[in-house]
């Protein structure tokens, strides 16, 4: 069944913010199907801060093994608009995203880490970091701007 722009708002209104008991749901009822292919897990939530893992896998990769930037693009995204719904106002959605591919996505699953840095009355910010899960270096840098 396919919810309306208002469905979906007054579904995670009820829902309330995400909390680590509520965080599946949420992540069920707000993500497309093709999302949840990326097999995130979520390991940590907490208002203005959600961290996941992202494992690697071969349908999200290049030739060369290294995940493609729109995977991964997508991966924070996800992240962000769950760290966003930790606060009690139900977000409009995001409105830009600017990312910083320092290294290649190889041989390590990833952890991402969004914070939510200023909530505002209409705009919110939010940084992500991406890291290889063992050697803790920074693979991707991002900014978020979502609508309230």
């Amino acid at each position: 069944m396919t919810l309306t722009l208002q469905q979906t708002i007054e579904k995670l209104a009820q829902l309330g913010p995400s909390t680590m008991d509520n965080i599946e749901e949420v992540y069920a009822h707000v993500f497309a199907p093709w999302v949840h292919q990326q097999g995130l897990n979520i390991l940590e939530v907490e208002e203005g801060r959600v961290k996941a893992r992202l494992p690697q896998h071969p349908d999200q990769q290049f030739f060369s093994g290294a995940m493609c930037g729109q995977s991964l693009m997508s991966a924070v995204d996800t992240v962000m608009s769950l760290a966003m719904g930790t606060y009690p106002r139900t977000s409009k959605g995001t409105v830009s995203q600017n990312n910083q591919f320092l290294r290649p996505a190889i041989g390590e699953d990833l952890i991402i880490e969004a914070k939510v840095m200023k909530m505002g009355k209409t705009i919110a910010y939010g940084e992500t970091h991406v890291t290889f899960e063992q050697s803790g270096k920074l693979a991707v840098h991002a900014t978020s701007e979502y609508a309230y």
